[in-house]
């Protein structure tokens, strides 16, 4: 008899099974017990409550080992035990592998090039279990989190003195304390946002999706989201500790990276708005290449913002103590390059100004004829991983009119979400059709809500920062939107179908990355993680270990994971899940267990630096 054969056969026979035989269930409940009244405790207590149920969607303990060793290989669980991954030393609290400081000053510090990610050869590998520092809390709930970190989480007070004066954080007590704000914005985020909006259409969902270069502490970007504007907001590890860990613990969207010597891990067209407030990028050096990035990122349509020096130099270059004839030629330099970018000046008072990109080529007959116009000649666009940026422009798609929108306008958000996409429209995603598209939303729907009945508080606000490893087209994303939480939609460099660009057209946000590799954050930066076939996509390519490892590095404590995958992979994943701390259960596709595609599901256990184990438990 075919393998085939006999696993059919054995899907039909749990089929019956598990309608005459109870079995377990997980589920996620938030216990008040561990809580105390400002709203952080030690772990606040997501308890794995194990209690039987004959209406059976989780299989307590799925054993396929002896059954399904076709492809993936014969796993006897009774004879082979898991190998158990010991926590790592405390002085790997807030590791980042690929933006390690002593490997990174290894590195020319020639265009930020030290800055960028440079990940460790096989042979530096960790393979323990990052710890949380001691006395580490559960985040506040957004919106308080905005404003308020627990000091233990990110225990770095450089900012609250190098950044005094500018309103950036202070440190009050056991907390930190995020006034809104900024170098640029003294008087606070909201105040700076209203000024752009008297300029950039803000308010209407025309600018949904923004990209934050040199973000600080992200508060620009965390009072965009009232407005429901999210943007992408990156800084590089620096002199300046914490940035992005304390966006990330604020519960805004943020990234460890640099404009340095390689692109920006993001598609051409993806943001309707680009912003730097005294990023200290020097935007006119290497003949305006860090522009002509943010160009190629850029929508047709879309504006930059750029607020500090050397903009209105005539009236601050006393302020700002710096020689006024160095100012005017960085100025000089900056207003040259947007001109052959071809962009229009919208703005200047203070020191803000405003860019708008041009809509189409045609509004750039001039720029045609101007021998500085280096056009980049690369077939794809999107290739961007690791490699080294140019400068050159981005060519804009051809148009039929000279009224038309390059790459065709998008509806204002929030209708974009589940509109049809443009690139998707014109078939510029190989294999993904309209009706493909339409139909991946629908079955991304139906499956989130079966994750809520596993998971009853997925959408509760208990976690607000969410990744999608293997993203799509990005429906998970688009059937979880809500106010209370993000998702970080992460398109694998070696997935069959690059879709991050549909993925900004929805107005989500995301990012490339290879999975062989540490992802550009810090340590327990994310509370619910979804792997969607990304060890089926991944197998043979590099070690499943390291995935996961890396998984539970940027987890928090008492995070969740969501792994949905064929059963043999996921028998794999589950054998090594063994040794870490996590607790799983299997779950059943939501049209019943004759499915071969499973769930695994799992919840990270409490515990920290020089600790024994604590579980939720106890």
């Amino acid at each position: 008899m075919s393998l085939v054969s006999i696993s059919s056969a054995l899907f039909f026979f749990l089929g019956i099974l598990s309608l005459i035989m109870p079995c377990f269930v997980i589920r996620f409940a938030v216990s008040d017990a561990k809580c105390d009244k400002s709203g952080f405790g030690k772990g606040d207590s997501i308890a794995v409550e194990v209690t039987q149920q004959t209406d059976c969607s989780i299989l307590s303990n799925l054993n396929f080992e002896t059954h399904h060793g076709g492809e993936a290989g014969t796993i006897d669980g009774s004879e082979s035990k898991a190998k158990v991954f010991e926590p790592c030393d405390a002085r790997y609290t807030d590791y980042t592998p690929c933006q390690d400081q002593m490997r990174a000053m290894t590195f020319p510090r020639e265009n930020m090039n030290y800055r960028e990610r440079h990940c460790p050869p096989e042979e530096e590998k960790l393979h323990c279990l990052i710890p949380a520092p001691r006395g580490y809390v559960t985040p506040f709930p957004w919106p308080k989190s905005r404003d308020y970190v627990p000091y233990a989480n990110a225990p770095y007070k450089s900012l609250t003195v190098e950044k005094a004066v500018q309103n950036w954080i202070q440190y009050e007590g056991n907390v930190f304390r995020f006034p809104g704000g900024g170098t640029q914005f003294p008087q606070g985020a909201d105040a700076y946002i209203n000024q752009l909006a008297s300029v950039i259409p803000i308010k209407n969902g025309t600018v949904r999706t923004a990209l934050d270069t040199g973000c600080g502490v992200a508060s620009w970007g965390a009072y965009l989201l009232k407005r429901n504007v999210i943007a992408m907001s990156f800084a590089p590890r620096d002199s300046h500790e914490a940035q992005v860990q304390f966006a990330l613990e604020r519960g805004v969207p943020a990234v460890i990276g640099v404009l340095g010597t390689i692109k920006l891990p993001y598609p051409s067209r993806a943001f309707d708005m680009a912003h730097c407030s005294r990023c200290l990028i020097p935007w006119g050096a290497n003949d305006g290449m860090y522009m002509m990035e943010v160009d190629r990122v850029l929508r047709p349509g879309g504006y930059w913002v750029l607020s500090g020096p050397p903009i209105n130099w005539k009236n601050n270059y006393k302020a700002w103590q710096r020689p006024k004839e160095e100012l005017q030629e960085e100025q000089r330099k900056i207003e040259e390059i947007a001109k052959l970018l071809c962009w229009e000046k919208k703005h200047e008072k203070g020191e803000i100004a405003i860019w708008r990109k041009r809509v189409n080529a045609d509004s750039c007959r001039g720029r045609q004829e101007d021998s500085r116009a280096s056009m980049c000649e690369s077939t794809n666009e999107n290739d961007v991983w690791y490699k080294k940026m140019e400068a050159c422009i981005t060519p804009y798609p051809d148009v039929n009119n000279p009224d038309e929108v390059a790459g065709e306008e998008l509806k204002a958000f929030p209708e974009r979400l589940n509109a049809v996409p443009p690139r998707i429209a014109s078939g510029s995603v190989p294999g993904v059709s309209v009706e493909t598209y339409l139909e991946d939303n629908k079955l991304w729907k139906k499956h989130v809500k079966a994750y809520k009945k596993t998971n009853k508080i997925i959408d509760s606000g208990r976690y607000r920062n969410i990744m999608d490893m293997n993203a799509g087209l990005g429906s998970f994303a688009a059937a979880l939107e809500s106010p209370k939480l993000w998702v970080m939609n992460v398109v694998p460099t070696i997935a069959e179908k690059n879709t991050l660009g549909v993925i900004y057209e929805r107005g989500l946000i995301g990012i490339y990355h290879d999975w062989c590799e540490g992802f550009s954050t810090y340590p327990r930066t994310y509370d619910l993680i979804h792997a969607n076939g990304v060890f089926s996509l991944y197998n043979d390519k590099c070690n499943i270990e390291d995935i996961l490892l890396e998984m539970d590095r940027i987890l928090r404590p008492e995070g969740a994971v969501m792994i949905r995958d064929e059963v043999d992979v996921l028998i794999k994943v589950k054998k090594i899940i063994g040794g870490m701390r996590w607790d799983t259960k299997m779950v059943d596709h939501e049209d019943g267990p004759l499915v071969p595609e499973k769930i695994l599901v799992a919840v990270n256990q409490y515990w920290v630096a020089g600790e024994k184990n604590t579980t939720a438990l106890e």
